[in-house]
């Protein structure tokens, strides 16, 4: 079996630590923002695995890339809302660029290859 990449952990840890806490947004969030960053999450992680097994590895790794800034703009406004404490906002946006760094260096390895391979 392969290990998972460290991105691929690194999201799936976001994952569990981030949705408990937006499944406790009050009513009148978590159905519309807290829906949807966890959908997000969840489809962040599911792109990543796939990326891994996809020949054409760019396309897919740019979308996910949109994803994550989606992510980070859906965290801020949970904060600015004060839906988030200063302490957690600051704990998941280093896990969210921790993720952005290492799908950024992805995304530069497969350009390298797509130029080398032109």
């Amino acid at each position: 079996m392969k290990r998972d990449l460290p991105i691929v952990q690194k999201t799936y840890d976001l994952v569990k630590w981030y949705v408990p806490i937006l499944n406790k947004l009050p009513r009148d969030h978590k159905f519309l923002l807290g829906d949807r960053i966890i959908t997000g999450l969840y489809d962040l992680l599911e792109g990543l695995i796939l990326a891994r097994y996809s020949s054409e590895k760019l396309p897919r790794l740019k979308a996910l890339n949109g994803r994550l800034d989606l992510l980070r703009h859906q965290t801020r406004l949970l904060f600015e809302f004060e839906l988030m404490s200063a302490e957690r906002y600051k704990y998941v946006s280093q896990l969210i660029d921790g993720i952005g760094q290492e799908l950024g260096g992805w995304m530069r390895q497969q350009h390298q290859k797509a130029v080398a391979n032109a």
